[in-house]
């Protein structure tokens, strides 16, 4: 029997099975060395229990032992919590959704202790919203978002510590009430800016006549100090004047008096009063004058022998 086609068939068939498994033991070694990059951690599973978690840098592993089980991001991370409908204290019916913004603090828990943190936490972070809706009136509902967003973010926080994940911070994105209800808010909405806009309109009314009766209250005002002003000025000038009349008069009857004590004073008053009593006859000829005169006009001299009386006095 010929074994040398055999034998050449055998030795090729363990060269080949040397050289698939030098092959592998090539791979193996390629892959237990790992460079972990920053901010990211890897769980190492040995003889597939839990041995340790690599962090940033160069690792070698023992081939054929050593695993890389996990991988975790350590970085911050976004979680979309989808829309869902919650109930409010006064039953309106609401669709709430939101965004959470999570991070790995412990990779061994988020590697067993939780299925998919990623959906644990935002199936949490539905139920404790449907339950925060659910203690609010709908009007409230809006105003109270920072308050559903901090009791989201503590409940996340006690849960998220078994599960190696710290919850940063939880937004609610939007409140959306069925159609009827945003109708009648917005109805409500309206209705109050006209009503403040109709009391700020009747304030600008009120305002503007109060102001307007100011102005004249103080025009009027301005009007009676003037008015009095101008009597005052005008009855001290009355006043003065017949001051000055009166001290002229004084003046003049003081220099009178002065003139009929003098020589011949009481010669030049008569001449005067008979020339004056002349004049006022003409003047009545003319019809320019009236007067009340004594029943014998012609007697001038009766007339005027009160004046020869009063010289005779004087002398």
């Amino acid at each position: 029997m010929d074994f040398s086609g055999t034998t050449s068939f055998w030795s090729i068939f363990n060269l080949i099975v040397w050289g698939i498994l030098f092959l592998i033991l090539i791979i193996q070694l390629i892959r237990s060395i790992r460079v972990v990059p920053n901010k990211s951690a890897y769980v190492v599973e040995r003889l597939g229990r839990y041995d340790r978690t690599l962090g940033p840098g160069f690792h070698a592993l023992f081939p054929f032992i050593d695993k890389v089980k996990y991988i975790q991001n350590l970085k911050e991370t976004t979680i979309d919590v989808p829309p869902q409908v919650c109930f409010t204290k006064d039953n309106v019916k609401v669709v709430v959704d939101g965004v959470m913004y999570v991070e790995v603090h412990d990779a061994e828990k988020a590697s067993y202790g939780v299925v998919d943190y990623f959906v644990a936490a935002s199936e949490l972070a539905q139920t404790t919203t449907r339950s925060i809706v659910g203690l609010l009136e709908l009007d409230r509902t809006f105003k109270e978002r920072n308050h559903i967003s901090s009791r989201v973010v503590e409940v996340l926080s006690e849960a998220g510590q078994s599960w190696g994940v710290n919850v940063l911070r939880y937004e609610i994105k939007n409140i959306s009430p069925p159609k009827s209800v945003q109708e009648a808010m917005e109805k409500q909405v309206s209705a109050e800016r006209q009503k403040r806009a109709t009391i700020a309109e009747s304030e600008g009314f009120m305002q503007s006549r109060i102001n307007r009766s100011e102005g004249v209250k103080i025009e009027m005002i301005n009007q009676s100090d003037g008015e009095c002003q101008r009597v005052i000025n005008e009855a001290e000038g009355k006043a003065a004047g017949i001051l000055d009349v009166a001290k002229a008069t004084a003046s003049s009857i003081e220099k009178i008096g002065q003139s009929l004590a003098g020589e011949n004073g009481a010669d030049a008053l008569y001449l005067q009063l008979s020339q004056k009593y002349l004049q006022n006859f003409a003047l009545m000829a003319k019809g320019e004058n009236k007067v009340v005169i004594p029943a014998d006009v012609t007697d001038m001299k009766a007339m005027l022998s009160q004046f020869t009386n009063l010289k005779m006095v004087t002398e």
